[in-house]
């Protein structure tokens, strides 16, 4: 599959499609914003989220360094809650540090609460340093469920719908 790189600008043009309210689309271009001022760089992918009820946004960016970020934003608010980098591999330094459980262990936790198909893996280093597995599961009604498990103890940590996407993960992380 075509992997897409998409601008701030086109994020913002394709507003009129998105399935958003007005209250939504402010609160999606401050968040925006907010992810701009924090981190200069390519806006990969954008996904609006489910997390306990309440809406997220998150925005995943690749600065000029290479290096991911994932930031989560409220969706009612426009503030960043949390800011995450990603990793290519667990194998990195960063992540292997810190991880105490394989993928195949951290996966099976996973689809063990939420079963399905498993769609991508990210491997993330929280803003403290903590290591982390996203898995993207897609269960047989297609609704995909992000399951963040913590690489260090094998407990779920964030759980959330998604329910839309606009871009693709890159293929390149560092």
């Amino acid at each position: 599959m075509k992997k897409q790189l998409i601008s701030v600008a086109m994020l913002l043009s394709f507003n009129a499609a998105m399935p958003v309210s007005a209250a939504g689309d402010q609160a999606l271009e401050e968040c925006l914003a907010a992810v701009k001022k924090d981190k200069i760089g390519t806006v990969l992918k954008l996904e609006k989220l489910n997390v306990s009820g309440k809406p997220f946004y998150e925005v995943e960016v690749k600065d000029a360094n290479g290096f991911e970020w994932e930031f989560m934003c409220d969706a009612s608010t426009g503030k960043i809650t949390e800011t995450e980098s990603e990793v290519a591999d667990p194998k990195s330094q960063a992540f292997n540090q810190k991880a105490k459980i394989t993928e195949e262990d951290a996966a099976a936790v996973a689809l063990k609460a939420y079963p399905g198909k498993i769609e991508e893996v990210e491997y993330e280093i929280e803003k403290d340093g903590s290591a982390s597995f996203e898995f993207d599961i897609v269960n047989d009604k297609g609704v995909e469920t992000k399951v963040e498990v913590d690489a260090a103890t094998g407990k779920i940590i964030e759980v959330s719908i998604e329910e839309w996407e606009i871009g693709e993960e890159s293929d390149e992380k560092r």
